[in-house]
């Protein structure tokens, strides 16, 4: 496999604070990366680290094949960047901030910029001063797609955006995956990564806690039912693999483990059913469950 960014055993600290602790991050070329973690995780330190702006303590990183600390200019070259807050020169106009950022890295495509400029509904006359979080946003967006990269690093891209600009997001990483580039997307719109991301990497206390795709590590939760039956509550608990059972008044309500639903479905089809709903395990449940107590992580897996 071609790792774009491949990081190993991270380490960085801020006087008594360690930030990350040993973190594993792996980007293969070509996928889009989903990177979660709760706030203090460790996210936005790595990010920092890959973009050349922090040294690591410990530990190895290359991103597009080179140290981003010592070959930082060439490693720039080849990045889209987008920071979770966005900060524009007052007196500049959105174009002039585009075009300076672009620059850069050698100047904007014309006509892949205005292409931008009209699907995120942008105008480029305004000064920043005079923007939006929403624009602002926006302004970093057209400025990081309106030069094809190898590496987009998005930090909370879309904060700020509402559900139509939403879309227009979607379909740039659709089109920039299907150009080859890879992308790193730091989200905490779990439904966003749930449909972009070919992998996803969970990050906790400064380490990486799981990485796979989000199929291989739907093991980690547990499917929900929803199940208008004649089977009684205490039958349905005493099944392998069964979760929180509750009565809601015609419904019997219940969590199974992946490797117990044939066996339930088995026994509730043979109770009869006469109205059933099924949810998968969602990202959202995945997240939950690493970060809904107060626990070291778990080991570590990569998928």
């Amino acid at each position: 496999m071609t790792g774009i960014v491949d990081a190993q055993r991270l380490v960085k600290t801020f006087g008594r604070v360690r930030a990350l602790d040993g973190l594993d991050l792996f980007v293969q070329e070509g996928e889009v990366h989903g990177f979660l973690g709760p706030n203090g995780a460790g996210k936005s330190t790595t990010i920092r680290v890959l973009l050349g702006l922090l040294r690591p303590g410990g530990g190895s990183v290359s991103v597009v094949g080179l140290d981003p600390w010592r070959d930082a200019v060439e490693v720039h070259r080849e990045i889209g960047y987008v920071p979770g807050e966005v900060a524009l020169w007052p007196n500049l106009s959105g174009g002039e901030v585009i075009d300076l950022l672009t620059s850069l890295r050698g100047g904007a495509d014309r006509g892949l910029r205005a292409e931008l400029l009209r699907d995120f509904d942008l105008d480029p006359r305004r000064r920043a001063r005079a923007y939006s979080k929403g624009n602002r946003q926006k302004v970093a967006l057209v400025a990081a797609f309106a030069r094809r990269a190898r590496l987009y690093i998005l930090d909370e891209p879309t904060s700020g955006l509402d559900p139509l600009m939403e879309s227009v997001f979607r379909r740039q990483i659709e089109r920039v995956r299907a150009e080859g580039a890879t992308v790193l997307l730091s989200s905490h719109i779990l439904s966003e990564v749930e449909q972009l991301c070919d992998r996803i990497t969970i990050v906790r206390a400064g380490v990486a806690v799981e990485t796979g795709t989000l199929a291989a590590m739907r093991h980690l939760t547990r499917t929900s039912f929803r199940v208008q039956t004649a089977a009684t509550a205490e039958r349905i608990a005493d099944l392998p693999g069964v979760h929180d059972v509750r009565r809601e008044s015609e419904l019997l309500t219940f969590d199974v483990d992946t490797e117990c639903l044939a066996p339930v479905l088995r026994e509730v089809a043979l109770s009869g059913v006469t109205g059933l709903s099924v949810a998968p395990p969602s990202l959202e449940d995945l997240f939950l469950r690493h970060y809904g107590d107060s626990g070291r992580p778990r080991s570590r897996t990569r998928v």
